[in-house]
């Protein structure tokens, strides 16, 4: 049986951090609990601002959602900036837009300072119409994205071939901020620069409990305690054992496949300006290629459940409709990952304790957001200054029916799969 925990980034990575090997006991300003974008993101910006940090993750560094995640480096939130306004009110929602609208440029900036390996192309994306609806909110997105003061372009249907090199579509939207990366390369280099910063690194130390005593906090891995004036906890979709302060969010699965390297002439013939895509569809497809041409393909499912086949076997049809030349490609690589979904598609920031903030739940959009996100909570705890968040902190998040959710999304995108694009 395959391991769909081993992405095809893992085996193309080039980026590498060296974890810490002594297991003393260590006092620090800043403890990260979590080795993604946020908990990276947060333990660079206090250890270039002169804090001492340590990273505390489970597993390896991009071992969750980070890791396995498609690779588009988008400007903003899956929700179009009205949807925003009206859950965070127009204060907080323009804030949130605002930051959220910068966050490939400060992605890309950061791979520029740390000379981060991990194919960074900034050709912009494009959200494809995969019908005549999706067309329809595609304008109204346009609309409100360009009231906002976005960059975006609306593309018939005639340039959105020539752009994706695809027949199928009713037109796009092109966003230029936006661009692909090596995900999983990006956040290891974001924790390498961390660690060339002086955050201490440690994998493989899941956190086996926390508790605030004395004004400090007590962090204790099988290896360590870590002492700590403040705490972030960046789990995500792949919490574990502290149960106290798990996130609440509805898992939702999302799977890629790859095929091998193309030829030069079919690459020149498949998103000849490197876009990374996505559709319209309520269970929506996922396209690119990577640096070495690699067409990469993904859409909502788990590999590893009863519908796991009907996603493979869908997701060889739906390539052969895209392009009709890559019908007779092997995929040779498929992964999955989890996803944080929250039922308003809104990041949450909670309380924990004294000191201690939880990010999760960005639904889908983790390297822009997670980065911006992961900074902007550092400097808030080490600066003891909430206002300096992107939203504000909740005590409490909760989400109701989460077992049931997770089994109608899984369901719904395996018959989906199931009777869709169905030759």
């Amino acid at each position: 049986m395959s391991d769909h925990n081993q992405s095809l980034w893992l085996k193309t990575c080039r980026e590498h951090v060296e974890p810490a090997i002594s297991t003393s006991d260590i006092t620090v300003d800043l403890a990260v609990i979590g080795g993604g974008y946020t908990g990276c993101s947060a333990a660079l910006t206090a250890a270039k601002a002169g804090a001492t940090v340590c990273v505390l993750e489970a597993d390896e560094i991009g071992h969750g959602g980070s890791g396995r995640n498609v690779g588009l480096a988008n400007a903003g939130l899956w929700l179009p900036p009205a949807e925003i306004r009206a859950h965070l009110g127009d204060m907080v929602g323009d804030q949130l837009i605002d930051l959220l609208a910068a966050a490939p440029t400060e992605v890309f900036n950061l791979i520029d300072q740390h000379d981060i390996g991990c194919e960074p192309v900034r050709n912009g994306t494009l959200h494809c119409a995969h019908s005549a609806a999706g067309l329809r909110d595609l304008q109204a997105r346009h609309a409100q994205l360009s009231a906002a003061g976005a960059p975006v372009e609306l593309l018939s249907a005639d340039l959105t071939e020539q752009r994706t090199g695809s027949v199928v579509f009713h037109g796009a939207m092109f966003d230029p901020r936006a661009g692909t990366i090596q995900p999983l390369a990006y956040v290891r280099g974001l924790a390498r620069a961390a660690a060339e910063a002086g955050a201490l690194i440690c994998t493989r130390s899941p956190v086996r409990s926390m508790e605030h005593v004395d004004g400090t906090w007590m962090l204790k891995t099988s290896q360590r305690t870590v002492r700590a004036k403040s705490v972030v906890q960046a789990t995500n979709a792949y919490h574990r054992d502290l149960s106290a302060s798990a996130p609440a969010y509805v898992p939702v699965y999302y799977f890629q496949y790859a095929t091998a390297p193309l030829s030069d002439s079919l690459r020149a013939s498949i998103l000849p300006g490197g876009e990374g895509c996505w559709d319209t569809d309520l269970i929506m497809t996922s396209f690119r290629m990577d640096h070495e041409g690699r067409f990469i393909i993904g859409a909502m499912g788990d590999l590893d459940r009863a519908g796991g086949a009907f996603h493979k076997s869908w997701i060889k049809r739906k390539l052969a409709q895209l392009y009709p030349q890559l019908a007779d490609r092997p995929l040779v690589e498929g992964w999955h990952g989890r996803i944080a979904m929250t039922s308003d598609h809104i990041p949450k920031i909670t309380r924990i304790g004294p000191n201690a903030l939880s990010v999760h739940g960005y639904s889908g959009r983790g390297i822009g957001p997670g980065t911006v996100f992961g900074r902007l909570v550092a400097e808030s705890l080490l600066q003891d200054d909430p206002g300096l968040l992107p939203v504000p902190a909740v005590v409490e998040y909760q989400e109701n029916w989460t077992v049931l959710r997770r089994a109608y999304f899984e369901t719904g995108a395996a018959l989906t799969h199931f009777f869709k694009a169905r030759f």
